[in-house]
């Protein structure tokens, strides 16, 4: 089974990758049109912080089993 789920999501590596990249581009843009004038640096940098914050909290419940029948 697990050489299916690594078959299946090699396949989807880049799709997920390029979703990845479009949340953060979305919130970049997003975050320009509300405040024109503001620090893009200052902003990606927080608003990469607030992505790795989640993506660790997802960890923390991977690790506790949330997702294990999911």
């Amino acid at each position: 089974m697990a050489d299916a789920v690594i078959k299946e999501l090699a396949v989807r590596k880049a799709e997920i990758e390029k979703e990845l990249e479009l949340l953060f581009k979305a919130n970049m843009k997003i975050t320009d049109w509300d405040v024109p004038e503001g620090d893009d640096s200052e902003a990606a940098d927080i608003i990469l912080n607030i992505m790795d914050k989640k993506l660790q909290e997802l960890r923390a419940e991977v690790k506790a089993g949330k997702y294990k029948n999911y």
